[in-house]
């Protein structure tokens, strides 16, 4: 899903990450609610509070010059000309709010595949900025939005984040997710935190669901 590119080699090796898979970028913080005893891997947790940096892609042309977007608006493209730190991960999704306005990701915004025009790519901001603090952007097609009460069952794995990758693991969460007590209120997002050098066995993937219990 996520191809190699050069501005997204040159960007996440300026913040830090190796080809063995180390990390300097900080990752937004979440709390663990479950951890599936029949595969550690799977985990249902929430996220606060976040404030994503978000713009459209619809191409994997159109990922290469929305990270471009997203990079430039942390680099100082914003009315404060702030530089600000990079988190991991970065999310893509189907999400189709264009407004900027605060949203939910819990509450009915979410589209799914068939009805949604355009998937997002977020960048997560630090954990220091809310949405009323964070340096509003200068490129029109950059929107902040804040994400409030986020629960989500969620897979690890490694290897490339191929669709072929996502899709297998997409099938296994959904499957867990069948026969748990929760359910699903939300398409699913996929995040990466690595770049896109670093040796496919120490990549961190993962396929995110929203759900309720």
């Amino acid at each position: 899903m996520m191809k190699i590119i050069p501005v997204l080699f040159l960007s996440i090796l300026l913040a830090g990450c190796s080809v063995f898979g180390s990390e300097s970028v900080k990752i937004a913080p979440y709390k663990i609610i479950l951890t599936a005893q029949e595969n550690p891997k799977i985990q249902v947790r929430e996220y606060n509070n976040m404030v994503l940096a978000s713009t459209a892609m619809t191409s994997d042309n159109e990922r290469n010059s929305a990270f471009r977007e997203l990079f430039g608006y942390i680099s100082g493209d914003n009315v404060d000309a702030s530089k600000i730190s990079m988190t991991a991960p970065v999310f893509m999704d189907k999400e189709n709010d264009k407004t900027g306005e605060k949203i939910s990701m819990t509450a009915p915004v979410f589209m799914d595949d068939k009805n949604a025009q355009e998937p997002m790519m977020s960048f997560v901001l630090p954990a220091k900025y809310t949405f009323e603090t964070a340096p509003k952007p200068t490129n029109p097609k950059v929107i902040l939005r804040e994400v409030n009460d986020y629960m989500v069952a969620t897979i690890q794995f490694s290897g490339r984040l191929s669709k072929e990758n996502t899709e297998k693991h997409r099938k296994i969460l959904e499957e867990w997710i069948e026969n748990s007590d929760y359910s699903v209120t939300g398409p699913y997002q996929t995040a990466g935190y690595n770049a896109p050098f670093t040796l496919p066995a120490l990549r961190r993937n993962e396929v995110l669901i929203p759900v309720k219990k």
